[in-house]
């Protein structure tokens, strides 16, 4: 399954992309694309595993930086 997320409050390149290399190496996760300038996160997971996955990715989000909300696309 392929669900497209808005990260609010994201405001460093950088975080993004340590997130992205976070949420890709997580258990159910297939691909993971965040563009910064958009604030959009792609995902694609095993549909099986959705309620662990977005737990790990909003998890491994908040570790990063406290202040991102994810919300639906």
């Amino acid at each position: 399954m392929k669900k497209t997320f808005r990260l609010v409050g994201l405001d460093c390149a950088n975080c993004a992309n340590k997130m992205e290399k976070k949420i890709s190496t997580l258990d159910g996760v297939n691909e993971v694309v965040i563009n910064f300038m958009t604030t959009k996160m792609i995902v694609e997971y095993d549909e099986a595993k959705e309620t662990e996955v977005m737990e790990n990715i909003a998890n491994v989000i908040h570790s990063i930086d406290s202040n991102v909300e994810i919300k639906r696309g």
